[in-house]
């Protein structure tokens, strides 16, 4: 089922000074009152599927360790793990118009777990087949959690703050991004690292070794994972949560209707190129970070993620606070510009510099995910299930383009590759630039 929501609830009347319609905004209940707990808890979602999100930063890196992949094949990690948002979205808005809200999270967090799980006895067998199964079953329930928790947080309160509490919300899911490369860096990542000299010296028993102690150091921190989602899912099948009413109008919610609606249309195109930006850019991070500046541990290169990704929370922070006294758009739209600049910057500096541009994108980075989603299903009423499945089918943005900025690397180098995630913001700030608060 959708959301019913008021048009006068989400946007001032034409004659309205806007003055006052910020003040009124502000004054309305951020949480309705006796919600606050299963806000905390449906926020803990957008926290944990960014810790799966994330991880594969890392897995790329170490997967070519321990599989012997190439950077382009290392790269299909994001390509099925993206390909399954793709695959559950419209299912998933089907269950949530079907079954509700809580029932599509729980099963999102069974899939997230099982998916998780999954990494033991992929490790085991050693074989990259089976750590993309694991990765397809995680992220399909990581499909379910992005199509209930964005929309459901529209409902904890206030229609006319949705975009400021989605913002807030994102923004732990910018804690998640942070912790996940310290995780990597911490426990997957062994810290022994051969040149490949080496490694085509070593003799055939204890290359095999080496691949195999690689391959094991994932499974404790996927269990770990696997035990703390149930937990979560518990706590969800018992807490409060606000009910979500159908609308009066039966075909409100339907699709011909719903893509008629350009802003939605315009939202799942932006979504598309901006989330193939992100996983582009923080895909390879590590591996931007070893090219320009070789003598970097990698345990050191995770950190340096990290740093990035405590930009990336921030600004998601910064951002609900600057939507106080600036119209979503106008702050998308500039975000996107300074993040284009950032980009040619880091394909123009060398060594540390162009690292410090690359790593500064991810500030500029932060609202634009809960911006592009909270505009797109702006007034859509009943057809908010059905809209939000769209913008996260749009995810599959990151599955198609770290491919193919893996292959442009081979072709020429992780700098010149950085312009497909440039074109990328450059979409976005054409959706701000055209798109209504």
């Amino acid at each position: 089922m959708g959301i019913s929501t008021p048009p006068a609830a989400m946007e001032s009347l034409p004659d309205e000074p806007a003055a006052t319609s910020a003040a009124k905004a502000m004054a309305a209940p951020f949480v309705t009152p006796g919600f606050r707990a299963g806000f905390v808890l449906v926020t803990a979602m957008f926290f944990t599927w960014a810790l799966a999100n994330n991880l594969n930063d890392i897995l790329i890196r170490q997967f070519q360790k321990a599989l012997a992949l190439s950077r382009a094949e290392a790269g299909f990690i994001q390509f099925v793990f993206y390909l399954a948002y793709f695959v559950w979205a419209i299912p998933a808005g089907l269950v949530l118009r079907r079954l509700g809200y809580r029932a599509g999270l729980l099963l999102g967090l069974t899939l997230y777990a099982a998916g998780a799980a999954l990494f033991y006895p992929a490790a085991e067998v050693q074989r990259y087949w089976a750590f993309l199964l694991a990765l397809f079953v995680l992220a399909s329930g990581a499909a379910f959690l992005e199509t209930s928790a964005n929309p459901f947080i529209a409902r904890f309160g206030d229609p006319s703050r949705a975009s400021q509490r989605l913002t807030l919300a994102q923004a732990f899911n910018g804690l998640g991004a942070v912790v996940a490369p310290t995780i990597g860096g911490l426990f997957i990542f062994s810290g022994i690292e051969h040149s490949s000299g080496a490694i085509a010296a070593m003799p055939t028993e204890q290359l095999a070794d080496y691949r195999a102690s690689e391959a094991a150091m994932v499974q404790g921190p996927y269990v770990a994972l696997a035990l703390f989602v149930l937990l979560l899912a518990i706590a969800i099948a018992k807490v409060r949560l606000p009910a979500i009413p159908r609308s009066v109008d039966p075909t409100s919610g339907s699709a011909r209707v719903i893509l008629r609606n350009r802003q939605l249309t315009g939202a799942v195109i932006a979504q598309c190129f901006y989330v193939g930006a992100q996983v582009c850019v923080w895909s390879y991070f590590v591996d931007f970070v070893k090219h320009l500046l070789p003598e970097t541990p990698e345990k050191t290169a995770a950190y340096l993620l990290s740093g990035s990704l405590i930009l990336f929370m921030t600004g998601r922070f910064a951002g609900a606070a600057l939507m106080n006294r600036m119209r979503p758009t106008r702050l998308l739209g500039i975000f996107s510009v300074i993040n284009v600049v950032l980009m040619i910057l880091a394909m123009s500096f060398a060594g540390g510099l162009a690292v410090a541009m690359l790593a500064l994108t991810s500030f500029f980075m932060s609202i634009m995910f809960p911006t592009i989603f909270a505009l797109g299903i702006r007034d859509l009423g009943e057809g908010t299930a059905l809209g939000s499945s769209l913008i996260i089918m749009a995810i599959i943005g990151g599955a198609v383009f770290p491919p193919l900025m893996g292959l442009f690397s081979e072709w020429t180098d992780l700098q010149t590759a950085l312009l497909l995630p440039l074109v990328c913001f450059g979409v976005v700030g054409i959706f701000a630039r055209v798109a209504k608060d």
